[in-house]
């Protein structure tokens, strides 16, 4: 079995070899900040798949972010190009959980954190802790977390 980032730098050369400058270009950068989270650090190693879909989940955040600052900016064509990045960065990422999927996995954890003994703006860590592992890679980690203080609040 391929690990994900193998998959990305087969991607990248079959991605020069057809001069797909988009897909090249974004690759380049995925696996540049995929080196650099492995060199971080006391000791360099290399990542699992699941810490590369934690850098690539980022990486998306920052071309999401950055689309709609050029949108406000009025600056379409910029926003197209962070869309198109995100696109090549979205096929290596898990699908993303729906808003009704989300909620069922937040209920469910308010309730085990309701089990534990605690209730209401005191658990959200506990709930956090549940939910981050499940949610990583297939929802925006501040999305979880409003949805979770409003659990909470009710």
């Amino acid at each position: 079995m391929t690990s994900l980032k193998d998959q990305m730098q087969a991607d990248l050369t079959s991605a020069m070899k057809s001069e797909d400058e988009l897909t090249k270009a974004t690759l380049r950068m995925a696996l540049a900040a995929v080196t650099n989270a492995e060199v971080s650090g006391k000791q360099a190693r290399q990542l699992s798949d699941d810490e590369v879909v934690g850098v690539l989940a980022g990486e998306a955040k920052k071309r999401r972010e950055a689309a709609q600052s050029y949108d406000d900016a009025g600056a379409p064509e910029r926003a197209a190009r962070e869309r198109a990045e995100l696109g090549v960065l979205e096929r290596y990422l898990p699908q993303q959980l729906s808003d009704e999927e989300l909620d069922a996995m937040v209920q469910e954890a308010v309730a085990q954190a309701a089990a534990g003994g605690q209730a209401g703006p005191a658990a959200m860590g506990a709930v956090m802790k549940v939910l981050q592992p499940a949610t990583r890679g297939r929802a925006d980690g501040a999305v979880v977390a409003a949805k979770v203080r409003s659990a909470l609040q009710s």
